[in-house]
């Protein structure tokens, strides 16, 4: 989780908590059409994303699947997947991406 702590004092109870914001990269795909993805997750959650390069249509559609899913369950659902004889495709690269930034 990326965030910053901080101290809350409410009668006389201190406590801490964690502000979380969101994390944003560019990652360079390789091995695939798509040149690179931007991803942001906030609490594990995909909150936006989006490829540059490749496929537009497909692209954009599994960029709309997974927005809002856990990054956990983009990784099981997609690490792995091949184009043609390619060893990687642009879903495999989102969950390099996302690996990339999951703590």
């Amino acid at each position: 989780m990326h965030g910053f702590l901080f101290l809350e004092t409410v009668n006389r109870v201190t406590r801490a908590c964690i502000i979380s914001r969101p994390m944003k990269i560019n990652y360079k795909t390789q091995g695939t059409c798509s040149r690179s993805i931007e991803v942001e997750v906030k609490d594990g959650i995909v909150k936006d994303m989006h490829y540059e390069g490749g496929c537009n249509g497909n692209l954009q559609g599994i960029s709309a699947l997974v927005k809002g899913m856990p990054v956990a369950e983009v990784i099981s659902r997609l690490e792995g997947i091949r184009c043609g004889s390619k060893e990687t495709s642009c879903p495999d690269q989102l969950c390099k991406a996302l690996r990339s930034i999951k703590p």
